[in-house]
């Protein structure tokens, strides 16, 4: 597929926009034409699309796309082919791939490779540290000014541990109205931890990840973002705490936004006991507890957007004994169905309110042009359709993604996206690539 590829002319029929009544929406030169009911097209490709969600394409703020260096697990362009499938037109690429995306040419290759795949934007996330190590900023200001444009800056898999390093990228990312997206995790009260720390894994014997290794950076980090005036975003917040930390923060009026994944609103520590490595995480997954607050949160707003943390791993790195594995999910392409499966069918959230959560909020977050915007006349035609109805055992060996580790093989989840455009060119039809 080419990324230069001229759009062609589509209408969608029938789509129940946000959830709502039945609405044709016609695509022309890579926005959207016109929306109304009963409009005629000659010559468009007609999408039957009736009891199908329309939505604005999704925007993921967390994706490993691994290249450049570990691309025996992904590579830029596998990994927006499982964004598209996912119903995904923009995903922000983390920083943590050898070399480390620290320099504005290691974040211009992977945005080029963003370009050259023509499946989904690729936003690279420019590494707080040099080399993720914790000790030197990185060359924050070049990968902003780059071709890439960089605005979100995250450490993610280690944290920004030292206060005086993490104010310092504070203040420097206000000049450019850039945000820091912290890994939240105390080293030192996590080292050894193998999974939560709580009853199962006191039974389990497993080395314990206690919450508070979470809330206490949470904590002082809301703290410096207040003092220095600039912008925080929390990664994969997996706690109750977390959540309360962020609540109370955001009632004071800080610029405090935070994300939660797929796999923390619906899988629980208990899983572990399995010892199966496909649910060894960082964070690690909590309890039935944290998993109800989580789910609030999102649904009540404290916690702005669902973001996958997709973190695909080779074959031989998840399948050995739990200690060795390594920590991570894929999760793009079933992110959409595990949200209506959590949030959407148990009535915490509706479509307006996915699409919120899933594009609004972590394109303006981003600050991401051209994405996260209405279903509007003008607007670029960056759009998902879903088949809410539809239900499905999840298989693995079906993913565009390259790699398998996911904690839903076998498991039936709801929804499957039949049609991905971005800009107007069908990167998913039926279901499969374009």
């Amino acid at each position: 597929m080419s990324a230069t590829s001229e759009p062609k002319k589509t209408l969608i029929r029938g789509a129940r926009l946000l959830g709502g009544e039945p609405l044709d929406v016609l695509i022309d030169g890579g926005t959207v034409a016109e929306t109304g009911t009963g409009l005629n097209a000659p010559g468009a490709t007609v999408v039957e699309a009736a009891g199908q969600v329309l939505l604005p394409g999704l925007v993921d703020l967390h994706t490993h796309l691994r290249e450049p260096g570990r691309e025996d697990s992904e590579t830029v362009l596998t990994g927006t082919r499982a964004a598209a499938v996912g119903g995904y037109t923009a995903v922000h690429a983390m920083a943590n791939t050898f070399p480390v995306a620290d320099t504005a040419g290691v974040v211009e290759q992977v945005w080029r490779l963003g370009r050259e795949s023509g499946y989904c934007d690729v936003q690279p996330v420019g590494a707080v540290t040099v080399g993720l190590e914790g000790k030197q900023l990185a060359e924050l200001g070049a990968m902003h000014d780059s071709a890439a444009g960089v605005r979100i800056f995250s450490d993610d898999g280690k944290c920004v541990d030292d206060a005086v390093i993490m104010r310092r990228a504070l203040e420097y990312v206000k000049a450019f109205d850039g945000v820091i997206a912290q890994h939240a995790q105390e080293p030192r009260l996590t080292e050894g931890a193998q999974m939560n720390e709580g009853v199962v894994s006191a039974e389990l014997g497993l080395g314990g990840w206690p919450a508070v290794a979470e809330e206490s950076v949470i904590a002082r980090d809301v703290l410096l973002a207040a003092h220095v005036g600039s912008r925080l975003h929390v990664c994969h917040v997996s706690t109750a705490g977390s959540v309360e930390i962020i609540r109370w923060a955001k009632s004071k009026g800080w610029n405090v936004t935070a994300e939660v994944t797929p796999h923390h609103l619906l899988l629980t520590d208990e899983l572990v006991r399995s010892y199966d490595p496909v649910y060894k995480v960082n964070p690690p997954l909590r309890t039935e507890a944290d998993v109800t607050a989580l789910r609030a949160a999102l649904a009540d707003g404290t916690i702005d957007c669902v973001a996958t943390d997709h973190a695909p791993h080779p074959h031989e790195d998840k399948d050995c004994e739990w200690g060795a594995a390594a920590m991570g999910m894929v999760g793009l392409e079933t992110a959409l169905s595990v949200v209506q499966h959590t949030m959407v069918d148990t009535g915490l959230l509706d479509w307006a309110g996915v699409a919120d959560r899933m594009s609004f909020r972590p394109a303006a977050i981003g600050r991401l042009h051209g994405h996260g915007r209405p279903v509007a006349p003008g607007e670029p035609a960056n759009l998902t359709l879903l088949d809410p109805a539809y239900r499905g055992v999840v298989d693995p060996a079906g993913f565009a993604s390259r790699s398998r580790n996911t904690p839903y093989q076998g498991r039936e989840l709801p929804g499957r996206v039949t049609h991905t455009f971005l800009r107007g060119r069908a990167t998913v039809v039926d279901g499969k690539l374009a």
